[in-house]
């Protein structure tokens, strides 16, 4: 007990101190450690941020900061798709839900200077701070099993609810795990929360971030620590890899072509829609990509799904003159509803959404659909611009999250979730405008 008093009264003192400093800073702790919290919650922090911004205006100076335009002009662009918007009843409630992607950036335009200290401290009670949610999310599974004996409830949307997503539960944890891994010296208490960081990381099934978190945590080892370069690991791994590369480039593809014309469940995404597995048609990812009709008991996987949608997005750029403006913003739904009924997708019952009430599942084609090509090149700048400072600084955090970000637009829509917007506004304006690297 002495040492968790010691522990909350240090946080305590530090919180204060940096408070007192500049009034900013807690609105700015309670944005980014209340992201999976309701919504109202993490939107007072954010007028918060504003507001004690605007308070502090005169004191405040504005720095033009050419990396934080980028977010600032996708959300212009966003705006004015309300004018040729397809549908501009789902364009423009849709704006609001947006919002912090130029709020944020705007705030850190006129926030003081980001130091290395700020970003670590505001790094290191985000990461603290998982550790309470996943402690809270695992005794909340444990008290459900306990009452219904049913092990679901410690996988997957079950673990965190669906409305928090599991999927983007599994990128806060990864990006707090990253920072334990380096900046924690105590090797019992920093094994014992890695430990627990990757078993919840596990429990959350995201197939897709699983792997791409496995191979972050390789590349860690072998080219960011001190055992790294103290017995030449890198080196071995390098030889290792190519070696391994070479005898099974041409078992993967021949497996790839396997799964691509198999009727299978497997998947390196989660399914999108749940239903009875019992009498369905498994499609493979050759029939998504051609089949000129489906049947209700068509079942699509994670990955054929998204087949199906990229063929989809393939065909609007033939049909429908997107390619420079896009639909508008949140406009695209009516227009996969049209093509899906087209195709006699499964539509829903009493249990299940239709596949037609899906989006892409995909942010980079959810972009270009919706807002055209030249937002599409806005958000793959801001990609690369992160793992580029990363690589240069060899801060492992930065690169890190912009590999989470990379793949995980791969399978989601994450922007055009209202945490996802948050978290992602919030560590890119905050990676990217600190003055020192983070890496020791």
């Amino acid at each position: 007990m002495t040492l968790i008093f010691n522990f909350l009264t240090t946080c305590f003192q530090e919180i204060k101190q940096n408070t007192k400093a500049d009034y900013t800073f807690f609105a700015l702790l309670g944005l980014v450690c209340t992201i999976p919290l309701s919504y109202a919650i993490n939107n007072a922090f954010l007028i918060a941020f504003i507001a004690t911004l605007l308070i502090g205006l005169k004191k405040n100076k504005f720095t033009l900061k050419k990396n934080l335009l980028l977010p600032i002009l996708l959300y212009g662009i966003m705006v004015l798709s309300f004018f040729w918007s397809v549908d501009r009843s789902l364009t423009l409630p849709a704006l609001s839900k947006e919002l912090p992607l130029f709020l944020i950036p705007l705030g850190f335009l006129f926030w003081k200077e980001n130091t290395f200290q700020k970003t670590n401290i505001l790094l290191k009670y985000y990461s603290y701070t998982m550790v309470l949610y996943v402690v809270f999310y695992l005794l909340k599974a444990t008290i459900r099993f306990i009452a219904t004996g049913s092990t679901d409830v410690f996988f997957y949307h079950e673990l965190v609810t669906k409305d928090v997503n599991a999927i983007h539960v599994s990128v806060y944890v990864s990006v707090s795990f990253f920072y334990f891994a380096q900046a924690v010296s105590k090797p019992i208490y920093k094994g014992v929360i890695l430990l627990l960081l990757t078993v919840f990381i596990v429990l959350l099934s995201s197939k897709n971030i699983v792997l791409v978190f496995g191979a972050l945590a390789v590349v860690y080892y072998f080219f960011f620590t001190k055992a790294a370069n103290k017995m030449r690991l890198r080196n071995v791994f390098i030889v290792l890899l190519l070696v391994v590369t070479g005898l099974f480039f041409g078992k993967l593809k021949d497996r790839f072509l396997v799964e691509y014309k198999a009727n299978t469940e497997k998947s390196i995404t989660t399914d999108v829609v749940t239903i009875s597995k019992q009498g369905v048609h498994n499609v493979s990812m050759k029939e998504a990509w051609s089949n000129e009709i489906f049947s209700p008991n068509d079942f699509f996987s994670g990955t054929s799904f998204r087949v199906y949608q990229t063929r989809l997005f393939l065909e609007f750029l033939k049909e429908e003159p997107i390619f420079w403006k896009g639909f508008g913003l949140n406009a695209s739904y009516n227009k996969i509803e049209e093509k899906a009924l087209g195709y006699n997708v499964f539509q829903g019952d009493e249990n299940a959404e239709g596949y037609q009430k899906k989006n892409f599942h995909n942010q980079y084609i959810q972009v270009f659909a919706e807002l055209g090509v030249f937002s599409f090149l806005i958000l793959a700048s801001m990609l690369v611009l992160l793992l580029r400072k990363g690589i240069q600084r060899k801060d492992f955090i930065t690169i890190s999250f912009a590999v989470l970000m990379i793949s995980l637009f791969l399978t989601e829509s994450f922007l055009w979730r209202q945490r996802g917007v948050v978290f992602f506004s919030l560590f890119y304006c905050l990676l990217l405008t600190q003055n020192k690297s983070i890496a020791k």
